[in-house]
């Protein structure tokens, strides 16, 4: 056999899973279809933001946090509704458990550390048992997405120098090898070779084939988001009409096929039509892959409009409800929506998503990072004001509208109902209180230390010319996570049709929903993807060693 244990795809959860497995004496062969370089995967361009439970950082900021509010936002924010959610309820128990215990000592352990202000992701729909944090979770990793990976990557090389994992890249797996029953290796196209920097497109080349065996094979492939159609067949009704037109947050290799490849071999696939994305996406200005999308985490003041220039409704405020959002904006005939902001929210309020747009933190310079609390807007932000195609600026409505309109001569607004709303809007801001919902959501998010310094504007009208220009930002509906997938017993093995463990196979990482066949449910309450492809893929990885290893 060439190895005891092959993986195929070289992302977090099958660096976690190969290096785990090596580590308890298994050998080990990681496949993946793109070069050296891409070692990571998706989790290397992420903000790292990661999801834990009454940590110091929290408890620091005067956060009070229990597993028992966590589970209690994880089943409102997941709504398991199905019999096929036996075992994603059960992986999420488990994480939340993970992320409320050795989760955060275990990435220390890895010299991981993390930035001192917690995010507050995914605020709610407004009920306490509904959607959503109860409390900010979102611990920033310092260094970001690379942050994240580094570890990882560092103790795949150091077993790979020691021959206890080998990486065969620029191989593409077509087919999983079944033998009397079990899985027992790959076949793969070996593609022609590639020199293109991390995440740029590759050739797909065929230059030969190879059938690779081994005692297991742990499936770490990843979703589908860089494949719009195999978004838009998988699209549910609940979320409305599948977009005409989307941009994408992932690399063009994030392709889903490894699921359909998995099925043959008879893995069973579970809520294909539960899915994440994102609706606050901007067109890159400066792409690394095709229609390259950046997201905008945004505070919660910007004025929210809908193609047709109407102000969404109450609780669907930026940085509230990612698939709530998105259904509203469904049925409005539109792919686009808008905020309308000013300089003083594009400058406290915007960060964008990723670790290439957050040099400071992802190049762990303090000095810089103090840079965000000065006046103006941060460079990444500041480069998309001057170059990306979504944003425009005036200091009138009317100019504003105009200019918005110039952006999409489709969909044109009318200035004196945009101003309107904006009116309506400012006057709420005579007072410390308001009848206005997201007025009171922002004096209530103010109430957070870590809002106040770093995440939310002093609210002001925005028609007061101090804090001008106005600014219209274009918002294009962004692929992301699949959060369906192949279903896993707790083991991280793969079962079939019949809820038999299909002999020799094991998944982790976004294709198997992170867990169990889709442990966030219907949503996720963020900083979970990449503590899902950890979680997983620490699992599978010991798992599948102890297998194997007898």
């Amino acid at each position: 056999m060439d190895a005891d244990v092959i993986v195929v795809g070289a992302g977090l959860a099958g660096l976690v899973a190969a290096t785990e497995a090596a580590e308890r004496g298994a050998s080990v062969l990681v496949v993946e279809q793109e070069s050296r370089s891409n070692l990571g995967g998706q989790a290397f361009w992420s903000f790292g933001g990661l999801f834990l439970i009454d940590s110091p950082e929290q408890r620091r900021l005067g956060i009070r946090d229990s597993v028992e509010l966590a589970w209690q936002d994880w089943q409102g924010t997941a709504g398991f509704d199905r019999l096929e959610d036996h075992w994603p309820r059960a992986w999420a128990r488990a994480y939340v458990d993970f992320a409320a215990g050795e989760k955060r000592s275990w990435l220390h352990g890895l010299g991981m550390r993390w930035f001192p202000m917690v995010g507050w992701a995914e605020r709610g729909d407004g009920r306490a048992g509904g959607h959503g944090n109860s409390v900010p979770r979102f611990h920033v990793t310092w260094g970001t997405g690379p942050g994240v990976v580094e570890p990882f990557v560092r103790r795949a090389v150091e077993l790979e120098q020691e021959g206890r994992i080998r990486f065969a890249f620029r191989r593409r797996v077509d087919e999983l090898v079944v033998d009397g029953g079990a899985v027992a290796g790959v076949r793969v196209a070996v593609l022609a070779p590639a020199t293109e920097p991390r995440g740029v497109t590759t050739n797909r080349d065929v230059v030969g084939e190879e059938e690779l065996t081994a005692r297991a094979v742990v499936v770490t492939s990843g979703g589908i988001g860089g494949n719009h159609d195999l978004v838009r067949a998988a699209w549910p009704e609940r979320l409305g009409p599948p977009p005409e037109r989307m941009i994408t947050g992932v690399p063009a290799h994030v392709d889903g096929r490894m699921i359909g490849i998995t099925q043959k071999a008879g893995g069973r696939v579970i809520n294909p039509d539960r899915m994440w994305h994102y609706v606050e996406g901007l067109h890159n200005w400066d792409p690394i892959w095709p229609q390259h999308a950046i997201r905008i985490l945004p505070g919660p003041s910007s004025l929210w409009l809908d193609g047709n220039g109407d102000r969404l409704p109450p609780p669907l405020f930026p940085g509230f409800d990612t698939l709530g959002t998105l259904a509203h904006l469904r049925t409005t005939g539109h792919d686009h929506s808008w905020f309308v902001l000013t300089r003083s929210v594009v400058e406290k309020e915007f960060t964008l998503s990723g670790s290439e747009q957050n040099p400071d933190l992802t190049n762990r310079s303090v000095r810089q990072v103090l840079g965000r609390v000065r006046p103006g807007a941060p460079g990444p932000v500041q480069a998309f004001l001057d170059h990306g195609v979504d944003f425009v600026q005036a200091d009138t409505v009317h100019e504003l509208v105009a200019r918005m309109n110039a952006l999409e001569p489709d969909a044109p607004l009318d200035p004196d109902h945009v101003e309107r709303q904006v009116l309506e809007r400012d006057r709420q801001l005579d007072n410390a209180f308001a009848k206005d919902a997201q007025v009171t959501a922002i004096h209530g998010a103010r109430a957070y230390r870590g809002d106040k310094l770093t995440r939310v504007a002093t609210p002001h009208r925005f028609l007061d010319p101090s804090h001008g220009p106005l600014i219209a930002v274009r918002l294009s509906i962004l692929t992301r996570k699949t959060l369906g997938g192949l279903e896993t017993d707790l083991s991280a093995r793969v079962l079939t049709e019949a809820g038999e463990p299909v002999p020799g196979l094991w998944a982790a990482g976004e294709v198997a929903g992170f867990g169990g066949g889709g442990m966030h449910g219907y949503r996720s309450l963020e900083g979970t993807f990449l503590g899902g492809c950890l979680f997983s893929g620490r699992t599978a990885g010991r798992a599948v060693a102890d297998a194997v290893r007898g």
